[in-house]
């Protein structure tokens, strides 16, 4: 079993999903991969699309790209790219369908400045190929066999995780 295997479920879903940047910054978050510059480079909760990463601003009170100043908000982007590097590299070694990444930056649900990085991929239907990856219904995108924590396929997101970690550590 992967390394989250020791611990159920409902021990790590209990806390650090709850209060996303402050577990990182305490170190209760178990799918923090680097602090950056601006943030965190986090591996999404759920790996629907293999890959998904997540960078959280460090900024306190900062929901908006604009409540940055100048100075944050390059960082913050620059960050978002290099995170971006980091997974296109180990998606690219990971399945050969990896055609592309995806950048957002939204906040409708959760207030604080974060982007999300979406691998994308050839094996994808093409209605959703082609579209926002939102349009993927939510019991597909959040199904247990897709959360990095409890799904089957944990292991096999470890050696993701940790290929997108080690490329953050080499670009950095």
């Amino acid at each position: 079993m992967g390394r989250h295997a020791h611990a159920s479920g409902d021990e790590l879903l209990t806390d650090w999903r709850t209060d996303r940047l402050g577990a990182a910054r305490r170190g209760d978050n178990p799918l923090v991969m680097a602090k950056l510059n601006s943030g965190y480079a986090v591996f999404g909760d759920t790996q629907h699309l293999p890959g998904y990463c997540v960078l959280l601003s460090d900024v306190d009170g900062a929901d908006h790209l604009t409540d940055l100043t100048r100075t944050q908000r390059a960082d913050f982007l620059a960050d978002m790219g290099l995170l971006g590097e980091a997974v296109f590299a180990a998606c690219n070694g990971f399945d050969p369908a990896f055609r592309r990444l995806n950048y957002e930056i939204l906040g409708n649900s959760l207030h604080h400045l974060h982007a999300h990085i979406h691998p994308r991929y050839s094996w994808e239907a093409r209605e959703f190929r082609d579209a926002p990856v939102w349009r993927y219904p939510n019991e597909v995108r959040f199904a247990e066999e897709h959360d990095t924590l409890v799904s089957p396929k944990a292991e096999e997101y470890d050696q993701l995780r940790e290929a997108i970690t080690a490329e953050l550590a080499r670009l950095a």
